[in-house]
């Protein structure tokens, strides 16, 4: 009896979290939405926070599907409640989220600097089409 009871809560953690394909659409355009809006830290603090009640998030959700499909996709809240279903959820999640701020960042980078670069190739020309006054 005693063997019996000595697994009887063991929770598996070295499974890692996989996302359908379906699943990881979902996640990338959520996980672009919150970088557009530059939300990046409020939802990873919230994810962080709310990690113990990932599987009753998820739970949740499927409650509450019938009413939100006349808000939201009810084929993506089932998704998305699978995804959370599943241990290593909220960590995927955030990598994701991290991932698509870093892509946002690196654009905005990007176009900043060709438009300060453009403008100092610009400020360049005219100053050596000036003429001399000397």
């Amino acid at each position: 009896m005693r063997e019996f009871l000595r697994n009887a809560f063991a929770v598996n953690d070295q499974t890692p979290c996989v996302a359908s394909e379906e699943q990881r659409e979902l996640l990338e355009r959520l996980a672009d939405e919150i970088a557009r809006r530059r939300m990046t830290g409020p939802a990873l603090a919230f994810l962080e926070m709310s990690r113990p009640l990932n599987s009753l998030g998820a739970s949740a959700i499927h409650f509450f599907t019938p009413i939100a499909s006349s808000l939201a996709n009810p084929v993506a809240l089932k998704h998305f409640a699978e995804f959370l279903d599943q241990r290593g959820s909220v960590d995927l999640l955030c990598n994701i989220i991290e991932a698509a701020q870093t892509r946002r960042d690196t654009a905005i980078n990007t176009v900043i600097n060709t438009a300060i670069n453009t403008a100092l190739d610009s400020t360049q020309d005219a100053s050596n089409k000036t003429p001399d006054k000397g």
